[in-house]
């Protein structure tokens, strides 16, 4: 996912959410979890998906009557460039400020703070060597 690919906006990233839980889904699919959230008109997801294949953050399979459409990238893809994006743009390319924001601005759970020391102390391992 290079710096060409375009950022997906909210109403795509929930149409992405869904396709990387449930996997290759149709309109009616996507929509039915969308609704469960939140309204979603059936035409308004058929008109993100169209979007969405022509910016290339989805594939539309038309070998079946009903279109079926996959990711084109993963959950961790995704994440790393909009990750990427908002550290350059808010933080100035410093990842101990924006690690330092996220973990002022939303109380992390005590399995979320082990997770962390332990790939910090992974990290101060693989430093050392």
């Amino acid at each position: 996912m290079g710096a060409k690919t375009p950022k997906p906006t909210d109403g795509e990233l929930g149409i992405l959410r869904v396709l990387w839980e449930q996997g290759p889904s149709t309109v009616r699919q996507i929509q039915q979890v969308l609704d469960r959230a939140r309204p979603t008109g059936y035409t308004t997801v058929l008109k993100l998906l169209q979007i969405m294949t022509e910016k290339g953050l989805v594939r539309r399979d038309e070998t079946e009557r009903r279109h079926v459409y996959r990711v084109r990238f993963s959950e961790e893809q995704t994440q790393q460039q909009l990750l990427g994006h908002l550290l350059d743009r808010a933080f100035a390319g410093s990842t101990g400020k924006l690690v330092m924001q996220a973990l002022c601005s939303r109380k992390a759970s005590a399995e979320e703070l082990a997770a962390i020391r332990k790939l910090l102390d992974e990290w101060e391992e693989g430093a050392d060597q």
